[in-house]
């Protein structure tokens, strides 16, 4: 199976998130700010390598928490 990240919100967390494409773990590339976006969503994509190959979707929601105040 490979993963791959179809669609991000807002756009600015393509430059944030990464996904590994064989294990699907998602992966922080850059620091979460509370004050500039609290909420992201990710569309995650999963193909197989079959013949015709066969894919599937799911949806991934992170919001971040301001602990530090």
């Amino acid at each position: 199976v490979i993963y791959e990240i179809d669609t991000f919100f807002p756009s600015s967390a393509s430059d944030v998130f990464k996904i590994e494409a064989r294990s699907g773990e998602i992966r922080l590339t850059g620091a979460l700010d509370f004050e500039t976006v609290t909420f992201y969503e990710l569309q995650i994509k999963a193909r197989d390598k079959g013949t015709p190959p066969l894919s599937s979707h799911c949806s991934v929601e992170l919001e971040v928490l301001d602990v530090n105040d």
